[in-house]
């Protein structure tokens, strides 16, 4: 920045007919051409774009200057078209990013609220035995039975809805959103956007993490006690395309032999360990789950039914029923949106979905016969060490590992390090 100010200060200096002056200012433009090469400008144009993003600014798209920018009309259309499409997957990061918010906010205010309902109604079957006859009694029994009831209709909903899990699917479209952003900012980095196949890649990715994660509660809301636990599906069916190259073909395309034996030993270790495992925990979550949302409605419920009988022949049993159960069922609430069971439940199916992406990714490219369609295969072993939480070394040893147990006892390691 000191170095884009000083044109400014000599300038504002006054007269500056010197021999000293005329030499700093071309030392000074020396210096702004020497310093503001295209890699210099694509790191203020990326921050810019992160600081609009994060702040919310979006950008105007003008064809008008897509087409200065470059002399072919095709070309600057496809720009234009690729930018409207960075604006609204920005866009969706806010949206997602402030509904995840409110529904993290649902979760602490009815928790907070139906346990304090709960509780107070506990309170006031216990004062109903010592009311006396009345209109006392009859004050606290109703009160005491109409809070307990309230809780129940509030607690079914809560529980329908898992307001921690809408929480964290909003968390996750954000994540995923942010992620689909900076992989455009780095294909308008590094390529030239001339294949409409890439427009309608993008738009395929944008269609299919809205049909993941739908905003609306009503008809769209993702199933919070499926039947059966899948992996989480945020990306469209794979399409095969011709890849755009980074400059000069490469022998091979960076593969060989070893590495897609290599890599189909990690396709297999992601499927027998990670993927597997993860589904594993998201049933055992789901079941918790499930028994914490079916209890506490039925406590509450029966905590209702003891205060409806208070003040009558049954009075005893109906008070015990009425303030055990009642606390029984603050506890329940507590450990199951307390806990945000629900919000583990999608994590762990989350990351079931990452490692089956790894997958296919994986089986996608060393699937095609013509290397020079696949993805450079060193730039690729990088990445999937990297997504791994593994250094390339460490990569290699695993699939060495998967290899020389086939036939044998399964490997006790997992393929990836991060989770």
């Amino acid at each position: 920045m000191s170095i884009l100010q000083a044109p400014i200060f000599l300038y504002s200096t006054g007269p500056f007919s010197s021999c000293s002056c005329r030499r700093s200012i071309r030392a000074t433009a020396n210096a702004l051409k020497t310093q503001m090469s295209p890699l210099f400008i694509q790191t203020i144009f990326s921050r810019g774009l992160a600081e609009e993003l994060e702040k919310d600014h979006n950008s105007v798209i003008n064809l008008n200057t897509c087409k200065r920018q470059s002399k072919n009309p095709q070309e600057a259309l496809v720009v234009a078209k690729f930018y409207a499409i960075m604006e609204a997957v920005a866009d969706r990061v806010e949206m997602h990013k402030n509904i995840g918010a409110q529904r993290d906010n649902w979760n602490h205010l009815l928790l907070t609220s139906i346990n304090s309902i709960t509780l107070t109604a506990a309170t006031m079957a216990g004062l109903a035995t010592t009311g006396g006859t009345g209109a006392p009694l009859v004050a606290l029994k109703v009160s005491s039975t109409l809070l307990y009831l309230s809780a129940t209709a509030m607690l079914v909903v809560m529980n329908k809805i898992q307001p921690s899990q809408l929480g964290e699917e909003q968390r996750n479209a954000a994540r995923l959103f942010k992620q689909l952003y900076r992989e455009m900012q780095t294909a308008m980095s590094l390529y030239k956007l001339t294949n409409i196949d890439v427009i309608n890649e993008a738009m395929e990715k944008v269609v299919a993490l809205d049909k993941a994660y739908p905003l609306p509660l009503l008809g769209a809301m993702i199933e919070k006690f499926p039947k059966t636990v899948e992996p989480t599906v945020w990306w469209p069916p794979k399409r095969q395309r011709r890849l755009e190259r980074l400059g000069e073909e490469i022998d091979g395309n960076g593969w060989d032999g070893k590495l897609e034996e290599e890599m189909r030993e990690i396709v297999g270790v992601l499927k027998r360990k990670d993927v597997a495992e993860y589904l594993r925990l998201s049933q055992k979550a789901l079941k918790v789950n499930k028994i914490l949302a079916i209890s506490g409605p039925l406590l509450t419920g029966l905590a209702a039914l003891g205060s409806s009988f208070l003040g009558t022949t049954h009075g005893a049993w109906a008070v015990m029923l009425a303030v055990i159960a009642g606390a029984l069922a603050s506890v329940v609430n507590t450990l199951e949106h307390g806990g945000q069971v629900g919000m583990v439940f999608e994590m762990y199916r989350s990351n079931a979905g990452f490692f089956r992406l790894m997958q296919e990714i994986i089986e996608s490219n060393i699937s095609l016969k013509e290397v020079e369609r696949r993805e450079n295969g060193e730039l690729f072993k990088i990445k999937v060490a990297l997504q791994l939480g593994r250094s390339l070394s460490e990569l290699k040893h695993l699939a060495a590992l998967s290899s020389s147990r086939k036939g044998e006892e399964a490997i006790e390691e997992f393929a990836s390090k991060l989770f």
